[in-house]
């Protein structure tokens, strides 16, 4: 990989009519006038217009958006928009952008030492939280954790859930063609199915706001997402040809 790679960027997007436009803004103003690359892949379900709005800056940014009116899960719409995405190294960002693409600059100098994906963390060293999360919130991911590793297996990464994940394209093709978590746990079904396959992986600290957001179902979420730990617990990695 000679020169600056291009980029494909999947910003998963439910309900984010408010905060899609300034950050799909956002990335151009920082990518373009660096001599990027790239395209930008909005998977957004839901009625709310975010597809509308994101659309509408089709003709100013390089932006395709994908979604349906009903909600089918973040690991669906990421999913989706990785297998269409065209880059030399392809990634998903959260549309309410906890994480700002100038973190970009942390993850590719690790693809040049022939890492196969370089994940964001919270975790590790380099990492910086600038608001704190509610203790609720701090307490259910530590629980999260102490459960999740020794049931799918899935050690020395330290955090998950980030949502700030970039592949090689191939690596990517081929992980998110044999995905099939819809959910939340899709993270962890991708990490797990990268270390199955003998993918290498460099996690990296990254800055992270915490927007507050509460639209995480603790109770109804929890047992969805332990039926699915479950799944990935005993899948076996089969690709779609």
């Amino acid at each position: 990989m000679n020169g600056i790679p291009s980029l494909s960027l999947v910003i998963p997007a439910f309900n984010e009519v408010a905060t899609i436009q300034r950050t799909l803004r956002a990335i151009h103003a920082y990518l373009q006038p660096r001599g990027y690359r790239y395209e930008l892949i909005v998977a957004a379900d839901g009625t709310d217009g975010t597809r509308e709005a994101a659309t509408a800056l089709a003709g100013e940014l390089p932006v395709q958006v994908m979604g349906q009116p009903q909600r089918r899960g973040k690991g669906c719409g990421v999913r989706e928009g990785m297998l269409a995405a065209t880059g030399d190294i392809c990634g998903f960002l959260d549309a309410d952008y906890k994480v700002t693409i100038e973190e970009i600059e942390k993850v590719l100098p690790w693809f040049q030492q022939g890492y196969d994906i370089v994940i964001g963390s919270r975790k590790v060293a380099g990492a910086a939280i600038h608001a704190k999360r509610p203790w609720y919130r701090t307490l259910g991911s530590t629980g999260f954790a102490l459960l999740m590793r020794p049931l799918v297996g899935l050690r020395g990464i330290a955090d998950t859930q980030c949502g700030f994940k970039f592949f090689r394209a191939a690596v990517a093709r081929d992980l998110f063609s044999r995905q099939r978590i819809d959910g939340y746990m899709f993270d962890v079904e991708i990490l797990t199915l990268a270390t199955r396959l003998g993918y290498t992986i460099k996690e990296v600290g990254v800055h992270w706001q915490d927007d507050g957001d509460t639209r995480l179902q603790l109770i109804r979420g929890n047992w969805k997402n332990l039926q699915d730990l479950l799944r990935i617990r005993w899948a076996r990695p089969h690709r779609v040809a």
